[in-house]
């Protein structure tokens, strides 16, 4: 029984393959695999994989059957596993849904506060030893600030209920709650068009789907309460790059906190590198050290669950009826 890990940007795996030795499976890795390491011949015989940015597609699924058995995320999204797919073939997919929901949400909250009190701007003045706090409003106290979450998952309620302890109100959308719903564990619930025409910073806590990509556009923008902030530390995908620069660019929205971007890393000729009031982040906020274990050891875990036959909690391929 091996599982290979196709693609890897971490310093170390000593703990994916502590987890392997322990239960007796092979383990391997590329440590040079990239967004096609699922056709690197190494991995052919693999039984499990566990894959962080490499596209698994329907032609590398028919590559590495019949010996593939189940495939691991690195994380929540799966959108780089044809999910449709793997469930014609009979390949499990698995990923680690709630691993870093409290590092994820602190990380959203730093870059809300970042972004809404200027601290970018306001660390380059305190370091030229200047006071022109001018140039750096506005700058608004939270409590007088609406703070919109756009999915109420894990995560987004995770979002809100730091955001509610900040002083700030707090209101939420998502699809799965029931149309009707004004209140949803004591957070207001509003429609898509309400959350983003009301909202002074809004938080995206959407999974990227063929519904959601650049479910944040132009038009979108556009609804948007002038001098608002957009933060996503969901998928890059979401958010449509351009409409955002240009948004920011007019003066229609005041800053964005980016975590995660269409093109990851980002290219260096970027626009968003000369906005001013854009604070980025290479796609960390999944990042704590708790968060971290926790993410390796489970990812390996799951597959070898699975592999082995016991229950595992966290399949989302196959899906469930």
């Amino acid at each position: 029984m091996r599982v290979t890990i196709t693609d890897l940007d971490h310093d170390a795996w000593d703990i994916e393959q502590g987890v392997a030795e322990a239960e007796g499976v092979e383990f391997q890795i590329l440590e040079d695999g990239g967004k096609d390491a699922g056709l690197d011949p190494r991995v052919k015989g693999s039984e499990g994989l566990l894959v962080q940015y490499a596209d698994i597609t329907p032609e590398v699924m028919d590559y590495l059957l019949p010996e593939l058995k189940v495939i691991g995320r690195y994380g929540v999204g799966v959108d780089t596993i044809d999910l449709d797919a793997a469930e014609e073939r009979g390949i499990t997919v698995v990923n680690v849904p709630d691993y870093g929901t409290q590092s994820v949400a602190d990380h959203a909250i730093a870059l809300a506060l970042a972004v809404a009190r200027n601290l970018p701007k306001l660390d380059s003045l305190a370091r030229r030893s200047t006071m022109d706090l001018a140039t750096a409003a506005p700058i608004h106290q939270f409590c007088d600030q609406t703070f919109g979450v756009l999915g109420f998952g894990a995560i987004g309620h995770a979002v809100a209920t730091k955001a509610k302890g900040l002083g700030f109100t707090v209101q939420v959308n998502d699809v799965l709650i029931p149309e009707g719903t004004t209140e949803a564990d004591g957070f207001k619930v509003v429609s898509e068009d309400e959350l983003l025409a009301s909202s002074d910073i809004v938080s995206i806590h959407v999974p990227l789907t063929p519904d959601t990509s650049h479910m944040i556009n132009d038009d979108k923008l556009a609804e948007m309460k002038d001098g608002a902030i957009i933060v996503n530390t969901a998928r890059g995908g979401v958010v449509d790059t351009d409409a955002l620069v240009r948004a920011v660019q007019s003066g229609k929205l005041r800053g964005a906190g980016l975590d995660v971007l269409e093109t990851e890393p980002i290219p260096a000729g970027s626009p968003l590198l000369s906005l001013e009031r854009v604070v980025l982040s290479p796609h960390a906020a999944y990042y704590s050290e708790e968060s971290y274990y926790q993410l390796k050891r489970r990812t390996m875990q799951n597959v070898i669950d699975v592999l082995k036959g016991r229950e595992c909690p966290n399949i989302v391929v196959p899906r469930k009826k």
